[in-house]
């Protein structure tokens, strides 16, 4: 690790603690003594196959975002979001997955959802779904509401 202050290429680990994504380490220079901290993450080489074709890196961050604002205003926290990517991105390391289509990556978000907020659920639904018009998304609340009984 090359010390951000003089750029010796060595350092010594003073201490290190486990994140639920990370581990911090910090570090000492061997050289100039500066100390300073470092943190690591596991490297998740998931493709994620867009449905354009294109591919690009499984992000995240990227899911984190789209699920924060899916979940702006509703009962659930930034912390279960937070356990909900990290669920997610433990899941695909597990089973080893290298390759997953954007439309599958959305059903195992939508279904994790959908088990914790309808609100969250149909935000993102709509953006991931992307329903043409209100009669799509009506459809869509009709078949996971049950109808009340009068």
């Amino acid at each position: 690790m090359r010390c951000p202050f003089c750029s010796f290429e060595e350092s010594k680990v003073t201490d290190s603690r486990a994140s639920q994504d990370s581990v911090r380490r910090r570090r000492e220079c061997l050289k100039c003594a500066h100390r300073f901290t470092t943190f690591e993450t596991v490297d998740l080489t998931v493709q994620v196959r867009k449905k354009d074709g294109t591919y690009e890196d499984f992000s995240q961050e990227k899911l984190l975002k789209g699920l924060l604002a899916a979940c702006y205003r509703t009962q659930v926290s930034h912390d279960q979001v937070r356990s909900l990517v990290s669920k997610i991105a433990s899941d695909l390391m597990a089973g080893q997955v290298r390759e997953i289509g954007s439309s599958e990556l959305g059903v195992i978000v939508t279904d994790a959802l959908k088990k914790i907020d309808i609100v969250a659920y149909i935000r993102f639904a709509c953006v991931y779904r992307r329903f043409k018009d209100i009669d799509e998304v009506v459809e869509e609340i009709e078949a996971i509401v049950p109808k009340e009984k009068n």
